[in-house]
């Protein structure tokens, strides 16, 4: 089994080049549920440049395609998203 947040932090950073980035486990709350059985459930907060002027369903889809092979090889199965620009973050 692969450390899945060191996985997630590595893509992220390659393709978002993130100020902040933090992830956080919340598998052991989904214990019990059909997907609890595959991949984790995580908890993503992210300061990142790139997502100026990007609407937010636009950074869903950066995360989203930049975790894209974890999801197919069901490593990540849910994702919460916090995904904000640095000027976001200072008001």
């Amino acid at each position: 089994m692969i450390d899945r947040i060191s996985a997630i932090r590595d893509r992220l950073t390659a393709a978002l080049a993130p100020q902040q980035l933090e992830i956080v486990d919340d598998s052991h709350k989904h214990a019990g549920h059909a997907g609890a059985r595959g991949g984790g459930h995580f908890s993503v907060t992210i300061v990142a440049a790139v997502f100026n002027g990007k609407g937010l369903v636009e950074r869903h889809r950066m995360i989203y395609a930049a975790l894209n092979d974890l999801m197919q090889q069901n490593e990540v199965h849910a994702l919460s998203i916090q995904a904000r620009t640095p000027e976001e973050t200072t008001t």
